[in-house]
């Protein structure tokens, strides 16, 4: 499995180890994602979803059934 947000699209992005003499090497910062189930009560099940920590603070703000109707409405969930 991915380590990409399911609803932003969030993923690893690629930048420097820069050192106290300025060398730089390669390296990847990965995205905050955490393994979460979510109860959705207009369908009537859970559902486990791979989010990213600023994806759980927007499903917390304005609930998960919005959440996933903006991400469908982005094309991150089909």
């Amino acid at each position: 499995m991915s380590r990409v947000c399911e609803l932003t699209g969030k993923k690893a992005m690629v930048g420097n180890n820069v050192s106290h003499a300025m060398n730089k090497t390669k390296r990847k910062f990965d995205a905050n994602l955490i393994k979460k189930r979510f109860y959705i009560p207009e369908e009537d099940k859970w559902v486990t979803l791979k989010v990213s920590t600023a994806a759980l603070k927007t499903i917390n703000r304005i609930g998960i059934s919005a959440a996933i109707k903006q991400a469908r409405a982005n094309g991150f969930m089909k």
